[in-house]
């Protein structure tokens, strides 16, 4: 899959002001307000900016903070992590690899067997259903 490079402008007039907040300002919705949190079916979230293949519904899981939690991207390379001390706190951001748009943190308190929990923000993706 071909890298997305587009300008800022460019995102602006594809997102609506909510998912570019999140999306390319890294901000971070409201616990328990997204679509996702609370979601149980199957299929593969997307990227809600350019489409690509993310996370599996097989690998989300109930974490009870607010926020879909996987514990592993659908494939390697689907996502970059990079390191987030905004706000005074140190963690682990995870970004689209295809479109570098924001979409939530990682931590280490996930179930096994990876002890992940990609924390990611409901308006930063995209159900497609089986």
């Amino acid at each position: 899959m071909d890298k997305i490079n587009k300008t800022e402008e460019e995102w602006r007039k594809e997102l609506s002001p909510e998912e570019y907040q999140v999306l390319r300002g890294k901000d971070t919705e409201e616990a328990y307000s997204g679509l996702y949190w609370d979601a149980h079916d199957k299929g593969i979230y997307r990227c809600k900016a350019c489409g690509a293949e993310l996370f599996s519904s097989e690998d989300k899981f109930t974490s009870k903070t607010g926020w879909p939690s996987f514990t592993q991207p659908v494939k390697d390379g689907k996502i970059i992590l990079e390191e987030d001390k905004a706000y005074g706190m140190d963690r682990i951001e995870v970004k689209c690899a295809r479109c570098l748009s924001h979409l939530g943190h990682v931590f280490d308190d996930g179930p096994p067997p990876t002890n992940k929990r990609y924390c990611i923000n409901s308006i930063s993706l995209k159900l497609e259903k089986e």
